[in-house]
């Protein structure tokens, strides 16, 4: 056997073991970067486990909130606010008849062109502001929790067209500590247009992501897509949990957005992001 014919089956060799290890290790919560869907989208088999995922989702909720409704009366009637963890670095809190989701990030990335404004550690910090050691399912559930309802994530279609991202509006919010003064902003002023120069004009909708077959152990459960870190996108992803409701390009010569460096605290520094659904008021 030529030699370099035997090098290269070494290389495949130890290429598959470290993919197989990987997938090992993180499994289920964060898949790798490739999945096993057909033409990029999911296959009919796909589609009915993401609606069985996602009613299991809701009807956890809506059974939580028939088993907290009268602690939820009690606290909107006192004034005091609830916080329940639901993961690492993810709380429901509830204040009143408003309820926002809290997750614990820190800066990862000040310059530079944007695809995600907060993306799932160790995956995507070179393309993000922030970085959060989480499990997305967390905040999809809790989103489901605050009463958001997921859309749909984007559409390429054949004949070019991109149909954008659908769900509740997240109001996305910053909070971090500057000396000794606690300093909140909306999550758009870290996102530069830059075209315009000036802040995001949008809101972020919950697209909720999606479930991918695992290329490794199909035999196992689906892959919720944003644990590859689409967890709050400025480009479109097919796999976004939280995009922007317009034609967003994720091509890096077409990227549209990046760092708003000037208002972006040291490498490092922890970050509450808070998000708030914005819900249509109910027709009487």
């Amino acid at each position: 056997m030529p030699a370099n014919i035997a090098k290269i089956l070494c290389l495949t060799c130890i290429l598959l073991a470290t993919l197989y290890l990987t997938a090992d290790r993180l499994n289920p919560v964060r898949p790798i970067a490739t999945y096993g869907t057909v033409g990029g989208k999911l296959n009919e088999q796909m589609v009915g486990v993401q609606q069985e995922k996602s009613a299991n989702l809701s009807a956890n909720a809506s059974d939580g909130n028939e088993a907290k409704g009268e602690s939820d009366a009690a606290t909107a009637k006192s004034g005091t606010t609830k916080k329940v963890e639901m993961g690492r670095n993810v709380w429901l809190e509830v204040q009143g008849d408003k309820r926002l989701v809290i997750v614990q990030a820190e800066v990862c990335l000040r310059e530079g062109m944007l695809e995600h404004l907060m993306c799932r550690k160790r995956t995507k910090e070179h393309e993000a502001i922030l970085a959060a050691d989480i499990d997305a399912r967390h905040i999809h559930k809790a989103l489901i929790l605050a009463k958001a309802t997921a859309g749909t994530t984007v559409k390429y279609k054949e004949d070019g067209t991109v149909i954008p991202p659908t769900g509740t509006k997240i109001q996305v919010t910053l909070s971090y500590k500057d000396k000794d003064k606690q300093v909140t902003v909306p999550g758009r002023d870290w996102v530069q247009d830059m075209k315009t120069k000036k802040s995001l004009e949008h809101d972020w909708v919950f697209a909720g992501s999606e479930f991918q077959l695992n290329p490794l152990e199909k035999d196992k459960p689906p892959l919720y897509a944003a644990n590859a870190g689409d967890v709050i996108c400025v480009s479109n992803f097919e796999g976004a949990m939280l995009d922007l409701p317009i034609n967003s390009s994720k091509n890096n010569a077409e990227l549209e957005f990046e760092a708003f460096t000037e208002r972006i605290p040291p490498l490092g520094t922890p970050v509450t992001v808070i998000l708030e659904p914005v819900l249509e008021a109910k027709k009487k």
